[in-house]
Parts: structure tokens; sequence; C-alpha cells
């Protein structure tokens, strides 16, 4: 019952509405941001990936060859790799894991080649550590390392490298993302501790996804530009992009100003990357759960100048030639459009009453389990 107990807690606190104060401590680390630039872009196909092993991808990256991808949690041992790709989407090699993952969210590769792995995924938050997988340029097999909350079990699927290299955790908590970093560097065969570098509210928009308004609270990817100048995060419904200054990313992300690029109805983007030059997001979803659907195709997404913030809605792109091998998409995406006063305080009841939904739902499923197996255990009447 006591992790029962936490877990309503954390839930009831994660979705309570971003305009109570946060404590003194963590003032500054909030985003006072409510609102932020959207943009409207019509997205590109670049390649299909039509390996069948290939299904649940929750993590993407980009190399000068192509690609990096893994898949989400799964039973299959032919799914449980690290897939490369060429720049066709074909599988070219894949890297097995030394020991079993257990649930692999998101990806990224750092400047000097190597490729961290972000086991991080904690659906039911009872995880004692998370961890990381490490294969450095030119290995033969990923090393793994572990980490643990200083506050108890998160569930999250997006990481960030710093300046440095570090690799930062950003959580699943609806609403109020957190930001997890490394107490000291990570070592192979210890457990090294997490701090908590920050958190932030998800600005708030109106983008068409399949999970309509929670799809808009939660963060499911993330990505860092190859010249560390930018970080983006991702939920369902959209692309949320920041400037990053002497490489201090969690700083960026807590108290910068972010621009919005819509990535609406995509099946279930759990991935997003930067393009090798910068100027794109590269996008893919998970086809797992789309019975009409058996390939998954990277979308590329190109966000207007990345000036200085402008207020309202940018007008479409022209339409311009696709890159080789790239097919024009049918149609324009429509715009993210920023909410106002009332529709973020209406936001805020609804993240209240999922809350505390889901905590009832967690509870009377306990207390159904309790009665069952205290019925089962009950002494037999004498024959």
């Amino acid at each position: 019952m006591l992790r029962v107990g936490i877990l309503v807690a954390a839930l009831l606190g994660s979705t309570a509405t971003a305009s109570f104060a946060a404590p003194p401590h963590q003032r500054a680390e909030t985003s006072t941001a409510a609102l932020a630039t959207v943009t409207r872009v019509a997205p590109t196909e670049v390649c299909t990936i039509s390996d069948e092993r290939l299904v649940e991808i929750s993590g993407l990256a980009t190399t000068d060859e192509g690609f990096v991808a893994v898949n989400d949690s799964t039973d299959l041992e032919s799914r449980r790799k690290i897939f490369f790709l060429d720049q066709r989407c074909r599988v070219t090699r894949t890297v097995s894991y030394p020991s079993l993952p257990r649930d692999t969210e998101d990806m990224a590769v750092a400047r000097d080649g190597t490729i961290w792995i972000a086991d991080i995924g904690d659906n039911d938050r009872d995880r004692t550590t998370v961890g990381f997988w490490r294969l450095a340029s030119g290995a033969k097999s990923p090393v793994p390392y572990r980490f643990s909350y200083p506050d108890g079990p998160h569930d999250a699927e997006a990481l960030l490298l710093d300046g440095d290299g570090t690799p930062i955790i950003v959580t699943k908590d609806p609403g109020l993302p957190r930001l997890y970093a490394p107490e000291q560097p990570p070592s192979a065969g210890a457990t090294v501790p997490l701090r908590k570098v920050g958190q932030f509210n998800l600005p708030l928009t109106r983008t068409s996804n399949p999970w309509s308004a929670l799809g808009r609270l939660v963060v499911t990817g993330g990505a860092t530009a190859p010249d560390g100048s930018r970080v983006v995060l991702r939920t369902y419904a959209d692309a949320i992009e920041f400037d990053v200054t002497d490489g201090k990313v969690a700083e960026a992300v807590t108290t910068g100003t972010p621009r919005i690029t819509p990535l609406p109805d995509e099946p279930q983007g759990e991935s997003i990357t930067y393009s090798r030059d910068g100027n794109s997001f590269l996008t893919v979803s998970e086809t797992v759960d789309q019975p009409s659907s058996t390939t998954a195709t990277i979308l590329r997404y190109t966000p207007t100048a990345r000036s200085a913030p402008s207020a309202g809605v940018n007008e479409p792109p022209a339409t311009g030639t696709s890159a080789p091998g790239e097919a024009t998409a049918s149609a324009t995406a429509p715009a993210a459009e920023a909410a106002t006063p009332e529709q973020e305080e209406m936001v805020g009841i609804a993240r209240l009453i999922i809350g505390i939904g889901i905590g009832l739902l967690v509870v009377g499923t306990i207390a159904v389990v309790a009665i069952l197996v205290t019925g089962r255990r009950s002494p037999r009447p004498p024959r």
C-alpha cells in the first residue's frame, strides 16, 4: 500500500495546475514562459523503415552514414538491439546488448561519436535504478551504467546531452517535466546518484494528436543539435526547441523561451532528432499498435528562421524542392495555436482530474486484489 500511496501522491502532484507556486528553492528552476512562438511547417518524407524488427521505435539519432534506432521494451530478442541504418532507411548492421535492457526510450550521439541509449522507461514507477548504455565509437558492445533518483522512481522518455556530454534525463511528469543529471561521472559497475537540475512548465497548444489533451502534456523524446546550440523536446503533438548558451542545457530548458513546431497527428510519436546540419527535426512513430501499418516513415520538419521569437503564428513556408529520396507531403500541417489564460486554467483543472482519476483507479484495483487474495486465504469449512 505504501508504494501505491506514493504513486498516487506523485500523480496528483505532477498533474496539479502549473499556477501553483513552486517552493522558493525551485522557483528559479521553473520556466516562467507560459506561451511560446508557434510556427507552421509541412513535413516531407525522408525514407521508410520496412524492417519488421523496427516496429516499436522509441529512439532515433542521425550519423554521417544515416541513422541509429532502438525499440521500446520488447519481449522479442530480435528487436532488442541497436540498429544502424543507411540514408535510405535500410538496416546495415545491429549491435546486441550484453545483458537484458528493460525499457530503452531514447538515444543520442555525442560529438565524439559515442552513442548513448537511455534505459529510463518506468510505466509502473517501480524501478530502483535506471540506466544508460554507452557505445563508444568503434566499440563492439555497449557498456551499462546505473543511476538512482533522489526522490523516488520517475517514468521518462527523453534524453539530452549537456555541453560537456553529460546525459540529462527529462521525465514524463504531466505538464511539469523534471530534469535530472548524474551527481558524478558515470561509473560502470556502480550506481551513481542523480540530482534534480530543474523543472519547467510545458507550453500549452491545441495541436491535434491521437491522445488529445493528454498528448500535449507529456514529453516523449528529446535531442541536442550537433553543434550543441539548441535542444528540442517533443510531446505526442509538438516539438519544443530552446537555444543553449555555453552548453548549459538545463538552464536553457528551464529559463529559456521555447519555439514550437507542431507535429500533428503522428500515430505515436516518441522519437525526435536533428538532421546532421542541425537545420531540421526528424521524427518517426511507433507502428506496433497501428494494425494498418507495417512500416515507419521518418519525417523531416524544417522550422522557420531561428531569430528572436516573435509574436503570433507564422505563415506556412513556401513549397520547396525536396532533397534526394524525399517525397513532399501532400498537405500542410495545421498550426498549433497558443492557449489563452482561460484555456490554461481548464488544462490545469484537467491535469488535476486526470491525476485524481488515475489515483482512484489504482486504489480501487488494489482493493479488489486484496479482497480476492483474502478470500483465497480464508479457511475452508469442515466437510
